[in-house]
């Protein structure tokens, strides 16, 4: 058995308080027997405004949260690996980077993905975010690597509504794909099950959704939906988070490769798919 843990919590403009939100995910982490933990996206923080998103970046190797974060890991007695989401500065913009972190037991970052998808998004009555006034989208899919769960493909958040990703990742030999994120409650009560279980199904691979969730300011003008799920490579949802509080939490489930094969020997997509001879491209 090889459990793997996705977090819910709630990340505000402090990075010592979110930190130490990880490390209690850490310590529920162990304490459950998980091998790897899995966080949202901007786990570091989540600030008001675009101009205070970038203020607070920094290079990865300069980051107190990161390095917070390496340290509890080579401290831990049970070794974890950690997913992690954060922000990172880019050099003479008025831009950041919204990355996904790798980062092993020894406390090394080993993987690295920048978003490519940007919500820029106005709903009627409903959140008007424009993540590009703030954030440099990503130019490449990450190759799926392989972890002590099996090959994990990187996604984030937005990407999870473009399927082309998903199916690239498993064209490329995913058995797992993250989508770490901070749904709106508006779209996240409408999409964020129906979402994480369709990529499932396409990809036949475990889906894996940590999650913020709650208020991430006083006035609660910014809200998270949470129910980090897991889900397996037939579209079932293994394990969710309670919704009842912002306090952190993960749930767990086991990631069974031998699942993974089974789903697809039995409906063998990869080798019914058409690619340029019918739609003009593969994925």
């Amino acid at each position: 058995m090889t459990l793997a843990a996705a977090g819910q919590f709630c990340a505000t403009g402090s990075m010592a308080e979110n930190l130490a939100s990880v490390k209690t995910l850490f310590h529920k982490s162990v304490e459950a027997g998980a091998k790897a933990l899995f966080l949202p996206e901007a786990s570091d923080y989540i600030e008001r405004s675009p101009a205070e998103t970038v203020a607070l970046a920094k290079p990865i190797d300069q980051s107190e949260f990161v390095i917070g974060i390496q340290e509890e890991l080579r401290n831990l007695d049970t070794p974890l690996e950690v997913s992690v989401g954060i922000h990172e500065a880019v050099e003479n913009e008025d831009r950041c980077k919204n990355v996904l972190l790798w980062i092993n037991s020894r406390g090394e970052v080993t993987q690295r993905y920048q978003k490519l998808h940007l919500f820029d998004v106005n709903l009627k009555n409903g959140p008007i975010l424009m993540e590009s006034r703030s954030v440099q989208p990503g130019q490449e899919v990450l190759r799926p690597f392989d972890t002590v769960l099996g090959k994990i493909g990187y996604a984030i958040c937005y990407d999870i509504r473009f399927p082309e990703h998903s199916l690239r990742l498993r064209t490329l030999g995913a058995d797992i794909i993250t989508y770490p994120s901070a749904f709106t409650v508006r779209t996240g009560q409408a999409h964020w099950e129906l979402l994480g279980r369709s990529r499932a199904v396409d990809t036949q691979t475990y889906v894996i959704m940590p999650a913020q969730v709650g208020a991430h300011d006083p006035e609660g003008k910014r809200r998270s939906w949470g129910h980090a799920m897991i889900i397996d490579p037939w579209g079932t949802v293994l394990a969710q988070c309670a919704d009842t509080d912002s306090e952190p939490r993960i749930c767990i489930a086991d990631i069974d490769l031998e699942v993974v094969k089974k789903v697809r020997t039995d409906m063998p997509l990869w080798q019914q798919r058409r690619g340029v001879d019918v739609y003009g491209y593969d994925v």
